[in-house]
Order: structure tokens, then sequence, then C-alpha cells
């Protein structure tokens, strides 16, 4: 389905007061769109995109594997998920060990990551495959060494306590706070100015060291730099050791030294020569840098002497980013990162701007933003047929079908329709937080009530309850099935693999709510993760809370990897969990869906854990009469639920 086809031609005047026009350039045409962008936090970044619809009751496809085949769908697009971003002069740490700021990083560049978990994590080069722009509120983190970062509310930093949003505009979402131990190298320096100190030390320390080093220095990019700087600095007066020498002449004479006599050994920049002067001196400079410098030691006349800064990746980068030396690429793949006091958070402010800010999605999740880990926003295909990309489009531009509930009382009244059940919150969830503005559901739920229209809500959300008296009136006049997805009750993984999400136990408490109203709620215990929440104890300990909450059955989706959510799943399982790396791949292959024998094992497991808990008796078992039927949920089915 593509925009033209979705949308119905203008001229009826009936979009919403106080909504600009949308101006070009939109995905494809859409004529009589609506934009718009609201000031709240929550949306802060996000685009609504309001039009009429041509039709709201749409037919599965045949070969879907979902059992049931109609559905409605009010969005495209989901405000459930977050945005992170961070201000575009934010020097990004590239794969190479050289910097970028993040408003010129550009897909396809190499940066680096990082893979692992906790004080496990280590670097890597990773690709970028997405860049974008937004306008969000602005908030600074100060960490305890002085570095200062400009980033969205929503945006994520690694630290001790796991993922922490700056400020975050979901209650249930982990919050940063004063104290917290972000991981890293801590602030990157700033590169130096070429100035007339700094060019001086340059043909310095590249002279000297030529006329002292262990063996002849090739021609390269150090003697090029020289030549053009003797146009502005005398070779006789560059060539004298300074009385009072700078920290701009101390940069280039590193710099002009490593040209000459210099190498990296791993994580080390190594510096040899014959003459201890000329060695004191580079000791002399790295220390002036606030760099630890180990040698030369006591060196015989004739022979050469070696002067080596630590073996660490923030000596490694500092050294390179201070000096502007010309180095090759940085070898760092594999080096781990920490988390350390001097990276502690000191201040966390509201900025009361609204700035431009930036991101990008990479093929770990992460990136490295001056010095400290930083989650990115991960990409999913579900938005792909709209002609928008799959990652930021599918958070931030939201489709709005403002006519929802005009179209399906029409779609009702149609003498072609059957009356079949209903499913919704298939694809994308009815009650994100977009409906809290919107209201669509209750037109939709009114139309369904008074056609006698049965029907079925899956939902992860909380906003279900607002309709609930809605909900109590069909049920006097149809079926109406409701089922809340709930895959596990272990936060620890609820906070790393579904962060936009109400916490498990809200979702409880919806299902433990709905009940008290009559409703025999089930469950959907989906998706069980291979691996994670697939143990014996996670399930036992799953189904007790669902059984503790009321409901009245429960149905085991095991995890469906389709294009666009699998490549993300896979960024995160080899970030969070790379152990499991050779079992996924052996699970799953090329293909989306787990095998049938361990679908069938899980099914098994989950029923004899429902048995054990009461929760393998039909709703009519009950003694109470509820409304039932219609959802998906509340029959027997072996599909598998998508984590996106």
């Amino acid at each position: 389905m593509r925009w033209s086809h979705l949308s119905a031609q203008p001229g009826d005047g009936s979009l919403p007061d106080r909504a600009a026009p949308a101006a070009p350039p939109l995905p494809l045409a859409l004529p009589g769109a609506t934009v718009r962008r609201f000031d709240t936090p929550g949306f802060a970044g996000m685009t609504f995109y309001e039009i009429h619809a041509k039709s709201l009751i749409n037919r599965v496809p045949g070969t879907s594997r979902v059992p049931f085949e109609w559905t409605v769908n009010p969005y495209r697009g989901c405000s459930h998920a977050c945005t992170y971003c961070l201000a575009g002069d934010t020097p990004i740490l590239l794969a190479d060990g050289s910097t970028r700021p993040l408003a010129q990083i550009r897909p396809g560049d190499a940066v680096m990551g990082t893979m692992g978990a906790g004080a496990h994590r280590r670097c890597v080069p990773t690709t970028v495959l997405d860049h974008w722009e937004t306008t969000k509120p602005a908030f600074r983190v100060t960490l305890a060494d002085g570095t200062r970062l400009v980033s969205s509310g929503d945006h994520r930093f690694l630290t001790d306590r796991g993922w922490r949003h700056v400020s975050p505009a979901e209650p249930h979402q982990p919050a940063l706070a004063v104290g917290d131990l972000m991981f890293g190298v801590g602030h990157f320096a700033e590169p130096p100015k070429e100035s007339p100190d700094y060019q001086s030390g340059f043909v310095c320390g590249l002279i000297r060291g030529d006329a002292s080093g262990p063996g002849v220095a090739a021609e390269g990019d150090a003697w090029v730099r020289a030549d053009g700087y003797l146009d502005d600095v005398s070779l006789t007066e560059a060539v004298r050791w300074p009385e009072l020498p700078t920290s701009d002449w101390f940069r280039g004479f590193l710099a002009g030294a490593f040209g000459a006599v210099g190498r990296t050994d791993r994580l080390a920049v190594v510096l040899e020569s014959t003459d201890v002067g000329y060695l004191r001196w580079i000791v002399h400079a790295l220390t002036h840098l606030g760099l630890v410098a180990r040698g030369p030691g006591p060196v015989r006349p004739g022979a050469t002497g070696r002067v080596e800064t630590e073996r660490h990746l923030d000596a490694a980068l500092r050294f390179r980013h201070l000096t502007g030396a010309s180095m090759g690429p940085l070898d760092a793949s594999g080096v781990g990162v920490r988390g350390e006091r001097r990276l502690a958070v000191a201040d966390i402010e509201e900025l009361g701007l609204t700035l431009p800010l930036f991101d990008i999605s990479t093929g770990t999740g992460d990136f490295i933003a001056d010095g400290v880990v930083s989650h990115n926003c991960f990409a999913r295909k579900t938005h792909t047929y709209l002609d928008l990309d799959a990652g930021h489009d599918f958070d931030s531009r939201v489709l709005v079908k403002v006519n929802s509930g005009e179209l399906i009382r029409r779609e009702l009244a149609d003498p072609r329709w059957a009356g079949a059940p209903i499913a919704m919150g298939t694809n994308v969830d009815v009650y994100q937080r977009a409906e809290g503005r919107y209201r669509l559901m209750p037109e939709i739920l009114a139309a369904l009530r008074d056609h006698a229209n049965p029907f079925s809500i899956l939902t992860k959300g909380t906003l279900i309850l607002r309709d609930l008296d809605l909900l109590r009136q069909a049920a006097e006049v149809t079926r109406v099935g409701l089922a809340v997805s709930v895959g596990f009750v272990d936060e620890t993984v609820w906070r790393s693999a579904e962060p936009g999400t109400p916490s498990p136990g809200r979702r409880l408490e919806v299902v433990r709510r709905l009940t008290d109203a009559g409703f025999a709620v089930t469950v959907l215990m989906a998706p069980i993760l291979p691996g994670l929440t697939d143990t014996d104890e996670s399930i036992e300990e799953t189904v007790a809370a669902i059984a503790s909450a009321g409901a009245v059955g429960v149905t085991p989706l095991a995890l469906h990897l389709r294009p666009g959510a699998r490549e993300w799943y896979a960024a995160w399982i080899g970030r969070e969990h790379p152990h499991l790396r050779p079992r996924y791949r052996e699970l799953y292959g090329n293909g989306s869906y787990l095998p049938r024998a361990y679908q069938d094992e899980i099914a098994a497991r989950v029923r004899m854990a429902s048995r054990r808990h009461g929760l393998h008796r039909s709703p009519a078992a009950t003694g109470t009469h509820r409304p039932t039927g219609g959802t998906p949920a509340s029959r027997p089915v072996h599909d598998q639920l998508t984590l996106l």
C-alpha cells in the first residue's frame, strides 16, 4: 500500500482547525494531508500526517500466518518509540581514531561502536546506516571531567546502571541521575590550531628527530607539512629550543617528533632516538599535555633510547587528538570500555531552548559521542511500504487516519459487509501514546458497538482503560476479545529489549483492571526470547504473574524476526548477549521463524505451567459470564509474534 492509495482526495474541508497544510517535500503525493507538530515533551521531534483515508477495514493477505482475516489500523507508525539525538557539533569517534562532528557524519561512514554487556563491553568498528536531523528541547549533561553533552531528553547513555534516558518523557523509562557512571574514555581533546608556535614546534620536532633518530626518516606527510610551515616560520628560529614553550609548541613538537622517530605499537605511541636530550623534551611535552611518559631510562652513548605512552585507549586517542600528528588508523577493535569516577554525572539541566539535534543509526546500535557510549535509534521495516525509512521515520512520522470513525461506520453499514470479526492492535498498537491526543478509538468502538460487530484488541498500552465503559457497552451486544501482551516479567530484559513500552507490572495491572470489570482477558506471552526468557524459571515466574493478575488464558508466541526487526535484534543480541549469537544463527538461519519443534516445546512448557496455575480452564468454566472470543490470543496458535 502506498500513500496515493491510502489517502482520499481533498475537498470536504473537515480537517481539524489550526492545522497548517503540509508543505512539500512529502513522501510521494499525499493529497489533502495536514501536518502537525506538538510542543509537548512527549511528542517533541515527531510529525503527525493527518489524512482522510479511503478505507479502514483491511483484509489480511492470504499468505499471512495470523489467525484472523480483517484488521483495523487507525495509525501507521508508532509514537511508543523514542528518538535519541545530540547536538550537531558533538564529536563522534570514527573507526580510524579520528573524530568528526555528528552533523557531518554520513551513511556508510565507519565509526567506533561497542559490543558486549556491562563491564565486558568492547570497541568494534561499525557502519553508519542512517543520519537525520530533528528539532527538540535540549538538555545539557555535565560530567566530572568537564565533558558537556547537549542532547534531547530521550537520548540514552550507557551507565553502570544500564542504559539511561537524560530526561525521559515516560515515567516508566529509566532516567539518568547525578552520580551515575558513564562508560567510555572521557572528553575528546580539541584538535590543535596551526598557530606560529605549533608550526615552529612541529619543525623543531621533525628536524631534530631526523638528526637523532635510529634510522633515516622516510619522506611523507610530515615533511610535506613542514615545507608548508617554512613559508611562515624561520627554520633557524624553529630548530632552537624555546625558553618558554607554549602548549601549542608542545603539540606541534610531538607531532613533528612522531613524524621523524615515532610509531605505534597497538595502543602505545613509541618514540625512539639516540639523543637523550631530545627524548627528555619529548617526556616534558607529554607530561605538559597530561600524558604519562614511560622512559627513556639510562641510555648508553650511541644507543637508542625509547619513550612511550600508556597502552590504553584514552592515551592513544588523546595523543592523536592533541597533537594532530599524521598517523595510521587506530587499531582499537576489542579494546574494553569502562565506567570511571571521572565520567560520573555531575549535573543535568534543561536549557530552555529548542535546538536542531542529530542522530545516526549504526550496525551495533550505538556509537561513541565525545568519549561516552551513546545509544542510537534502531531501524524497522514496517514503514517502508509508505516510502518512509524504516528507522527514524517509523518513530517520528506517524500517519493518522483522522476520519477513522466516519470510515468504519460507512464500511460496517455497507450491505457487502458480512459482520466478520475485526482484530485491532495486530500491526501497531491502537493504544499508543498518540491515541491519548487523537482519541480515534472511542469513535471506532462506538461504531462497532452500534453495529454489534465482534472485535478483539491486543495492546501493550495502558490507555485502553480510558475506554472501559465503551468496551462494556459493546460486550453487551457482541463478542469482545481483549488481550494484553506480556512476554516476560524480568524488568532487566524489559528495560533493554522493550524500553518504549509500559513495564510488565503496569501491563499486568491492566489485565487486573479489565478482569475486575468483567472481561475474560487473555495474555499473549509474547515475544518469548530464545536464550533469555525461554528458561523454565522465566516461564514459571511469568505464568504465575499472569495468573495472579486474573487472566483466563495464556498463549505463548515465540519471537518472529521479520526483515527490519531482524537486523535490529541481531545488533542488540550481539551487543547485549554476544554469547547467544551462535544459537540464534542455528535457530533462525536465514529465515524469520523458529523451527516448529522449538515452538511446540515452548507451547508444551507454557501449557504445563498454565495447568499448575489454573490457566488451562476455558472462560466459561470460571462460572462467571464474561464477554469472550474474537482475540487472536484466545485460541491456540503456533504463529510467532514479531518484536517490533
